[in-house]
């Protein structure tokens, strides 16, 4: 006689073993309707899960984060049914959910076609319109294996071939098609309505390179149509955004193959880069950072005593030089420490901050490099505070508020933070992660900040807070962080006399802002379509004359905007005025200087917005209180 706690705090009591299923019909048919599947006491089970005993239920509609879930998870396998449909002698592998949809792996004799595609999207919706009801099984492990063998499914036969063989496995049957599966599943096909299809992709057999060539295919996966439609929009408006293709069309950086994961930055784009750079300079300036500068070649016993050889060593780019290894920097902490070292430091010195553009190499994966997101040559807005124990909770505090101070700046409002504590590979004593995860909670809830917990996230030498900027497109962007070490100070001999004459060791605060600029100046592409705002725009105004008889007050316009600091361009071609506009309108200038008789004859200029909207004619003054208003604004 089992008795149900809902989350409302409601019992509901029955004379017999129930099912999820069951349940929500005794509430209403709507919910019934809805009901996709179950949470008992925290697990996600199916809506034909048998409720035996007293439990803590709640039913899962779509919703629910984990209603989406299991919507993706159900999709794959209506993806695989359609598949093997179609195509009876493709053989299926793998079918997981990933972020915003799912995959399904495949081996079959010919490659996929986009008509393939469209084929098998179309016989998916024939499916959800069966409504096929979706059932459970158990066998044991030699009975799934002999199970899929007798299908030919020789892949699946692998896989659970290297499950222990004292295990019982779940499959799922919907129609002819079963699945091994741990679940859980939506009760019906005819529950998966919002689904598309998106590519075709090649992938190895269990990730290794020297098995078979599979092939890949991608779909996204909602609760409801509008859901769907809604990512698919974004999906639209991120290609039209991608930097990769703004940075061409706007002339602003390219990379290619002879150096891979390295940035050509052109004229423009450098301009954006400078914007960035000597904004954070300031900032670090007013917050008492001391900005230095260290070496890019380091010798390797460095990186060997501070952990980092052990811990990224196929990451680093090596040298040698007359019998020794050097390692190409890969990041910066290890040098600051060096810098720290020099000279003796009391208690009194502390807290020091120490801010380095320090350029660092790292060895990704070359088929991971994604334009400016993922490079292998980058600079860190990087600094390290170098304090005592009693110090960390203001620091913190402190930087918190300075980072809060530039996302604002830069456009970005919305900011989801983690806490990442330690992994199971680190250094350092389990009091010293005990102190460090405990401060950073601390800070966290002394600012009434909303975070979420990452168990076992943390950085080998330390727990992190991490901050992540959400953009226009809902996509979410990892870049700030701060990170409390206990340990690499001490491993390479940092120390400082405290108030009793003792020797002690300071605790490092590892923390950046923005992360890569590289990185975030991509986001900032991305984020504003290329139509930067003024402050950061690379060109801020363009002077155009509209006849030669223009010309000498135009560059006289310009030599005075120049001398007053702003980034100018003057266009004196001999070309029609519409033309011009519409060439610097497309490159995203801010403000267009249009210089003609009328202009001339009252020394003013006609101002004209990126947006398309006349300003009418302004003296040069009212021009640049404007202009330095707008800047200060950060608009």
């Amino acid at each position: 006689m089992p008795i149900i706690t809902l989350p409302d705090g409601s019992k509901r009591e029955f004379d017999q073993a129930v099912t999820i299923m069951e349940v929500a019909k005794s509430i209403g048919s709507g919910l019934a309707k809805a009901t996709l599947a179950g949470k008992v006491n925290d697990e996600v089970v199916d809506a034909s899960y048998l409720i035996e005993q007293d439990i803590d239920l709640t039913i899962i509609t779509a919703k629910d984060a984990e209603g989406t879930d299991v919507i993706r998870h159900s999709t794959a396998h209506l993806l695989a049914q359609a598949v093997k449909q179609l195509f009876p002698e493709a053989q299926v592998t793998i079918g997981p959910v990933i972020d915003n949809g799912f995959f399904y792996d495949f081996s079959y004799e010919r490659t996929f076609t986009p008509e393939d595609l469209k084929a098998i999207e179309k016989k998916m919706q024939f499916l959800v319109s069966q409504n096929i009801e979706i059932t459970r099984s158990v066998l044991s492990r030699d009975e799934a294996v002999s199970f899929f063998k007798g299908l030919g499914e020789n892949y699946k036969a692998e896989i659970i071939e290297s499950i222990p063989s004292n295990e019982d496995l779940s499959l799922y049957t919907q129609g002819e098609f079963t699945d091994l599966c741990r679940g859980p599943h939506v009760p019906s096909t005819g529950k998966l309505k919002a689904f598309k299809l998106m590519k075709i992709a090649g992938a190895y057999w269990r990730g290794n390179s020297d098995n078979e060539m599979l092939q890949r295919i991608y779909g996204t996966a909602w609760s409801d149509k509008k859901q769907l439609k809604d990512y698919l929009f974004r999906l639209e408006e991120a290609e039209k955004r991608d930097h990769r293709k703004l940075a061409k069309s706007l002339d602003l950086f390219h990379t290619q193959e002879e150096a891979p994961g390295m940035v050509f930055w052109h004229d423009k784009g450098w301009a954006i880069y400078q914007q960035v750079e000597q904004y954070i300079r300031k900032k670090l300036e007013v917050n008492g950072y001391g900005e230095v500068k260290t070496p890019q070649l380091v010798d390797r016993s460095l990186w060997e005593k501070s952990g980092h050889w052990d811990k990224f060593g196929d990451m680093i780019f090596t040298t040698h030089s007359e019998h020794r290894d050097y390692a190409i920097k890969p990041m910066n902490c290890p040098c600051h420490i060096q810098i720290f070292n020099q000279g003796l430091k009391s208690y009194r010195d502390l807290p020091i901050r120490m801010a380095e553009f320090g350029s660092c190499h790292r060895n990704e994966p070359s088929g991971t490099l994604h334009g400016l997101m993922r490079v292998r040559n980058f600079v860190q807005d990087d600094a390290h505070i170098f304090c005592t124990e009693n110090q960390i909770q203001d620091e913190v505090s402190t930087f918190i508020d300075l980072l809060f101070e530039v996302y604002k700046d830069f456009g970005f409002e919305d900011i989801i933070i983690k806490l990442s504590t330690r992994p199971e590979k680190r250094v350092g004593s389990d009091e010293d992660w005990d102190k460090s995860e405990k401060a950073l909670e601390v800070a966290l809830n002394n600012k009434n900040l909303d975070w979420e917990l990452q168990p076992g996230e943390g950085a080998f030498y330390g727990p992190k807070i991490e901050f992540s900027l959400k953009d226009c497109l809902d996509r979410v962007w990892q870049c700030g962080t701060i990170q409390v070490d206990f340990s690499m100070p001490g491993r390479l001999d940092a120390t400082y006399i405290a108030e009793d004459g003792s020797k002690q060791v300071p605790v490092m605060l590892h923390r950046a802002v923005l992360g890569s600029l590289e990185r975030f100046i991509g986001i900032l592409i991305e984020q504003y379509s290329g139509t930067f705002p003024l402050w950061l725009a690379p060109v801020q105004l363009t002077v155009i004359n509209i006849a030669s008889r223009h010309e000498e007050y135009s560059k006289k316009v310009r030599q005075e905007l120049e001398k007053q600091g702003y980034r100018v361009k003057i266009d004196l071609r001999n070309e029609k005025i519409g033309f011009k506009i519409r060439e610097h309108s497309m490159q995203r200038v801010p403000y267009l200087l249009i210089i003609g008789d009328k202009e001339l004859e009252d020394q003013t200029i006609a101002v004209r917005s990126q947006k398309g909207d006349d300003l009418g004619s302004l003296p040069l003054a009212d021009l640049t209180s404007m202009l330095n208003k707008q800047i200060a604004d950060k608009k």
